[in-house]
């Protein structure tokens, strides 16, 4: 039996095949999400062998129609992916590129709260990236800049549409790149750590989603949470690995054709 995952992010799509209980990872994938949402989706399953497909995130009501697929919400994929991944895990902090999603989750690794920001990119990856673009880093470099960077300068504003001309603003006044990089990070934990503290941290903690790769951002989040934060190799499949370990340990479907002849494929 196999079973794949596929998370479909305002800026990314993530898939994930996995085979047998307890789920063996036989393959993943990821591209940018474009305007062509069905036809990316398309591009990743192409070439994938599997007995069931779940589908999740944003894009989710999309894929269920377009492929025939189950559908989970994004909390329940996140929270069976983190657990795989984490076993014991007790909180989850998801921050995408467009929100943010904090969950609680009891021993056996269910979903018992969750707090979610996704009526705008404020203290989101999308904050990140127009603040890095701004500054002249490239993402990769971004967070280590802000490593470097010191707490002397704050941003006011948390929009994203705004971020820019603030952080013009602060260059042409002489404050250095490292010290804006630094403050845009503190401004994501500004936004993030109240929706943590309403599901009531409690280690251990997994950290997924794109701004996971930011070091300044882990580092950061250590600090003030106090206690040290798990971050998976690939922290943007997370809701694709959960997705796909639902779909494994679920009824498959008969259907006497191959996934990707069913899904239009080929």
């Amino acid at each position: 039996m196999r079973a794949a995952g596929l998370d479909i992010g305002s800026r990314t799509i993530e898939l994930v095949v996995v085979q047998g209980v307890p789920g063996k990872v036989v393959s993943s994938a990821q591209v940018e999400t474009t305007p062509e949402v069905a036809a990316d989706c398309r591009r990743l399953l192409d070439g994938s062998s599997f007995d069931r497909l779940v589908v999740t995130g944003y894009g989710r009501a999309l894929a269920e129609v377009q492929f025939d697929a189950a559908s989970v919400t994004e909390i329940k994929a996140l929270a069976r992916g983190a657990h795989a991944l984490c076993p014991g895990c007790r909180t989850v902090l998801d921050i995408g590129g467009q929100d943010t999603k904090a969950i609680a989750l009891d021993g056996s690794g269910k979903a018992t709260r969750f707090e979610m920001n996704d009526r705008c990119a404020a203290g989101a990856g999308r904050f990140l990236e127009i603040v890095a673009k701004a500054l002249d880093y490239d993402l990769s470099a971004f967070g280590a800049a802000a490593l470097k960077g010191s707490a002397r300068v704050q941003l006011s504003s948390m929009c994203a549409v705004f971020a820019e001309s603030e952080v013009i603003g602060l260059m042409t006044r002489g404050r250095k790149r490292e010290d804006i990089a630094r403050a845009a990070h503190d401004a994501i934990l500004r936004r993030t750590l109240p929706m943590l503290d309403r599901v009531a941290v409690e280690p251990p903690i997994i950290f997924a989603g794109g701004a996971a790769r930011s070091p300044c951002l882990a580092v950061m989040l250590e600090e003030r949470l106090g206690h040290s934060v798990f971050i998976p190799e690939d922290p943007q499949m997370v809701g694709a690995l959960g997705a796909a370990l639902i779909g494994v340990e679920g009824p498959a479907r008969e259907t006497g054709r191959e996934p990707a002849e069913r899904l239009g494929l080929h």
